[in-house]
């Protein structure tokens, strides 16, 4: 028995073509939805723009006939606009306030009242991102879902880049005594390329060895660019002296940092970025990046030109480049910067359309990117550069947007199997006692 899904905005909003992933089931859009759409439409932003594509979806489909009738697409599945069952009746002394979200609730409502009295009932389910939405219409006994299917990571278990394997004695003799294993010899299964490994021996647990597989995926080999410091920075953890290897390895233009905050994701790319571009010249430009997303309510427009606006946004950037460059005072890092004129900090506003050769380019944040302003970045890279991209998959500030559909998360899944990439997931805290704590507790 086919279902009849009702689709709220915030679905169409997050992907467009949520029309389609529904088949064979039947997909119902509200009119208040088509409203909502409405106003988005004219959004400069990435909103704006699904808003656009729903529009030229739906008018596409209307060539084939009413929408309010249902149109079919494929062989057996029908999109339609409800502009019926739109009654308040059902829903009006609980929910007395005439809000959207309400007015689609009570559209599934009148559907659900329809179909129970049919001889053939069909189960009538809302799909909304919005939790409230899914939880008011349960307490009408509604079926309710969250639409996950743009969703990258399937069992909520999110690649991390490393993994600790317990191996004999003997093993780690050979790997150490060879500088090299092959993968099979582990009898782990398959491995991806580039992940690290903690080995440690079966018999005697305080025995270990950390490894990387190569690029090819068919060895494992020891860590090659262990550093005592980078710009003064030292690795104070198992997980950072990942992260340096991966962000000073030249044959991998994009790596991947995760973790929570005070991890030293951003710090420890920097660090290695004015490295690699201002010592060993392998690069002839630092560019540090983030999306302008606030955290609260947002400050509202800020006076200056376009440097002095991007500053608050950008200060987080600053003050890891004071921490480095050893200043007291914000002129002292602005002087530093424009005698050496190879650093370049701005917000991801700017990047579309540019071309980025012979770049280290770091994105921080960029957990609040969608999956499509990831691919867009991406796009940009030109050749010899290396691309960063650093955030906490646990601290989304986009409202469509979580730990599992994010554009940073869809840039570790999708390149986890890929030679020229790497990644690994922060764990251990270093910014203090309290920040650990922090994020740990809170």
């Amino acid at each position: 028995m086919k279902n009849i899904y009702v689709l709220d905005t915030n679905v169409l909003l997050q992907d467009p073509y949520a029309l389609f992933s529904f088949k064979p089931h039947d997909v119902v859009i509200p009119a208040v939805v088509l409203e909502e759409l409405d106003a988005k439409k004219k959004n400069m932003d990435e909103l704006g723009k699904n808003a656009r594509e729903v529009a030229r979806i739906l008018d596409k489909l209307r060539e084939e006939g009413p929408l309010h009738k249902g149109i079919k697409v494929g062989s057996d599945c029908f999109v339609r606009v409800e502009l019926n069952h739109s009654s308040y009746k059902t829903v009006g002394v609980t929910l007395p306030d005439v809000t959207n979200d309400n007015r689609l609730i009570a559209v599934a409502l009148n559907l659900n009242v329809e179909q129970q009295a049919a001889e053939q009932a069909r189960k009538v389910i809302v799909v909304s991102k919005d939790a409230l939405v899914r939880i008011k219409s349960e307490a009408f006994g509604l079926t309710a879902e969250d639409f996950l299917y743009d969703r990258v990571v399937v069992n909520d278990e999110l690649y991390k880049g490393y993994r600790r394997l317990e191996v004999d004695g003997t093993v780690l003799e050979s790997f150490y005594g060879n500088q090299t294993l092959p993968v099979h010899e582990l009898k782990c299964g398959e491995l991806e390329p580039n992940t690290f490994l903690v080995l440690k021996n079966r018999l005697q647990p305080s025995v270990s060895g950390l490894a990387k597989v190569n690029h090819s995926a068919t060895h494992i080999e020891p860590l090659r660019y262990e550093r005592e410091h980078i710009w003064g920075v030292k690795p104070r953890n198992v997980q950072q002296k990942m992260a340096i290897e991966l962000l000073l390895d030249p044959q991998l233009p994009l790596v991947t940092l995760a973790g929570k905050a005070g991890t030293g994701k951003t710090l420890l790319s920097i660090a290695a970025g004015l490295y690699q571009a201002e010592d060993l010249g392998r690069y002839k430009k630092l560019l540090v990046a983030r999306p302008v997303v606030p955290l609260g309510k947002d400050i509202g427009y800020l006076p200056g030109e376009k440097e002095e606006k991007l500053r608050p946004w950008m200060q987080p950037i600053y003050d890891n480049l004071e921490y480095l460059f050893n200043t007291n005072k914000p002129e002292e890092l602005d002087h530093i910067l424009a005698g050496m004129g190879g650093i370049q900090v701005e917000a991801l506003t700017y990047i579309r359309g540019r071309s980025l050769p012979n770049q280290f380019i770091i994105i921080d944040e960029a957990q609040n990117l969608t999956k499509h302003e990831a691919k867009t970045i991406l796009t940009r890279v030109g050749e010899n550069s290396k691309v960063v991209l650093v955030g906490d998959p646990e601290q989304i500030d986009h409202p469509y947007l979580d730990a599992y559909n994010n554009g940073l998360t869809y840039v570790i899944e999708r390149f986890k199997n890929v030679s020229i990439s790497g990644h690994t997931a922060l764990e251990k805290g270093e910014r203090s006692a309290l920040a650990q704590l922090a994020a740990d507790l809170l």
